[in-house]
């Protein structure tokens, strides 16, 4: 037995003889619906005067409001923080690729928690958090998923769609429980239609469904029908008399709106399908729904007069919309104004779902008594924002809320105080007039916790000692490394010429290998394969190949960095994935 699985159900059936009376309450279907770089602004109701959201709209209108709620600036640690309740570098991400987006299998997911109590787990979206044994969704407590690779569709980390480029969200070929399955129509409607599906299946007992939309993310693509609600729409108008900051669009920009508004439709339409089915399987009132996203936009157009967009710390980066619905709890509707976090999702849903919290330490809070109007003291609880490609950077694109107080560095590691932002969010919540100068004193106590956050959380376990990927694992063979899950050079992405690894734990057998190339090779040269000590070459004399092959390679156990390249020319060329089957 999973060693995991078996210490948090021991620890739920010791709860269980604990509080025998709160198990006895219903426990409650969960959903989480996110949608991937659909920025605060992106929706009706938060004031954007072009995008058409009425389901969303009349959602978060008639339910429970998080007008404070943060995440962090790109994808992957967002959803480590919310499927773990921790920071993300505390679950070995650091980025969203350069093989930083793999998440310890350690860690414990809300998937996992709620299996201490027998509830059916879906995931249909965007994981992005592993894509190999053991850091898959079906290893990390999901007992359904329907999701493409990496981070994107379209991308390089996610080879069944990366070659239709401009369709890869038509007809996509995506991964059912781990396996390849091909799919008919666009793939937000796929996505909602599974998940649709797996609550019917499922809505005896209780679920936990992860709707994770991988739309508006790039590509900007989107059924006609939907593009002709907006092609003639000016995204930069309507703001005329707002005395709000607004940055100035350029035509791409707008016509890059056109298509996240067009797609931010199409999803608006399938949450009202899924909140329909709900209704008439007769679950609604037991049912617990949040809608949130996951950063800030990636294109510039409005956001409710923040500043800056995903990738930054700014608010504009991080700040987005989190509405939850939950009628058996609350009727009406109502304005939380405390801060909270991604990071708070796991310990709240432990709390309602009555089950234990995985014995980690817990980075967030429970906002259930914020919804019950208890007194809390919440006024002054830190939140660390960074972003920087590979790790974290010393003062550089790195923040510290506190309280009304913001903390922001875009710094050199030996910066002055008077170098960094200070901001009232409170009197200044467009983070335009930086008070450091006459508040030292203010930002020397927070740049201190700062820096504490920053030691801490760089010294992690899991980011000290990253997951490995298991190859030759019953689990998982053959097994394929993409691109996103590839380290060494920075900015690994669809280069030829690039130094690329993957972290591996191999079990001792022998296998044959395929390398796979992004484009045909011209020339003939020598594959290496490097695997510690242990180096296997072969002379290729095909030329026009995309595909090179080793076969009845012998490994022993070992840990390693495994390291293939294909030397021609001078050039040393890194292939597009690697397939290792275990034979023996």
């Amino acid at each position: 037995m999973n060693i995991k699985y078996f210490i948090i159900t021991a620890s739920f059936i010791l709860a269980t003889a604990c509080f025998s009376s709160a198990q006895e309450k219903t426990q409650p279907n969960v959903i989480i619906i996110i949608t991937d770089d659909q920025g605060y602004g992106d929706l009706g109701i938060t004031g954007n005067p072009h995008v058409k959201t009425p389901v969303i709209d009349k959602f978060a209108s008639e339910n429970i409001r998080f007008n404070k709620f943060y995440v962090s600036p790109v994808c992957a640690p967002t959803r480590s923080s919310l499927m773990t309740g921790r920071f993300s570098l505390r679950t070995g991400v650091r980025d969203t690729y350069n093989g930083g987006a793999t998440m310890a299998t350690n860690e414990v997911t809300i998937a996992e928690m709620l299996k201490q109590a027998n509830y059916k787990t879906g995931i249909f979206g965007k994981w992005h958090l592993g894509d190999n044994y053991p850091s898959r969704p079906k290893d990390q407590g999901f007992d359904e998923s329907v999701i493409h690779l990496a981070g994107g569709m379209g991308q390089v980390g996610d080879i069944t769609t990366y070659y239709q480029k401009d369709k890869s969200y038509f007809d996509p070929i995506l991964w059912h429980n781990g396996k390849t399955e091909a799919y008919e129509g666009y793939c937000s409607d796929i996505f909602a239609e599974q998940a649709i599906d797996f609550i019917e299946r499922n809505h005896q007992k209780p679920f936990f469904c992860y709707l994770s939309f991988n739309a508006p993310h790039t590509p900007l693509q989107v059924p006609d029908k939907y593009y002709q609600m907006y092609k003639n729409i000016d995204p930069s108008s309507g703001f005329e008399n707002d005395d709000r900051p607004f940055v100035e669009m350029s035509e791409k920009n707008k016509e890059d709106a056109r298509k996240v508004y067009a797609m931010v439709t199409n999803i608006d339409d399938n949450v009202g399908k899924l909140l329909q089915k709900l209704d008439d399987l007769n679950i609604t009132d037991n049912t617990l729904v949040i809608f949130m996203t996951d950063n800030g936009p990636q294109q510039t157009r409005y956001v409710a007069g923040m500043r800056g967009r995903k990738g930054s710390v700014f608010r504009g980066g991080v700040r987005v919309p989190f509405y939850l619905r939950y009628p058996a709890l609350f009727e009406g509707e109502k304005d939380i104004e405390t801060t909270t976090a991604h990071i708070d999702i796991l310990p709240t849903l432990s709390e309602i779902c009555n089950v234990n919290l995985p014995d980690k330490k817990i980075d967030g809070k429970s906002f259930l008594p914020l919804i019950n109007d208890e007194k809390i003291e919440w006024a002054n609880r830190s939140l660390f924002f960074y972003w920087t490609r590979r790790y974290p950077e010393l003062y550089n694109n790195i923040a510290l809320q506190k309280g009304k107080y913001k903390l922001v560095g875009h710094n050199d590691y030996n910066a002055a105080i008077e170098d960094f932002e200070l901001f009232d969010i409170e009197e200044d919540p467009y983070e335009q007039n930086n008070i450091v100068l006459i508040n030292k004193s203010v930002a020397n106590e927070i740049k201190s916790e700062l820096d504490k956050f920053y030691t801490e959380l760089i010294n992690s376990e899991n980011l000290v000692n990253p997951q490995h990927i298991i190859v030759g694992s019953k689990h998982e063979n053959p097994i394929i490394l993409n691109r996103n899950d590839a380290d060494g050079a920075r900015g690994i992405w669809s280069q030829e010429e690039i130094y690329g690894k993957w972290k591996v734990s191999i079990v001792e057998g022998n296998y044959n290998v395929k390398f796979k190339f992004i484009k045909p090779l011209e020339s003939t040269g020598k594959m290496s394969l490097e695997a510690g000590a242990i180096i296997n070459q072969m002379q290729n004399e095909t030329i026009n190949t995309d595909i090179i092959e080793m076969k009845n390679i012998h490994f022993p156990k070992m840990d390693c960095d495994l390291i293939p390249f294909y030397s021609t020319k001078g050039k040393n060329i890194f292939p597009f994935w690697v397939e290792l089957e275990k034979i023996d």
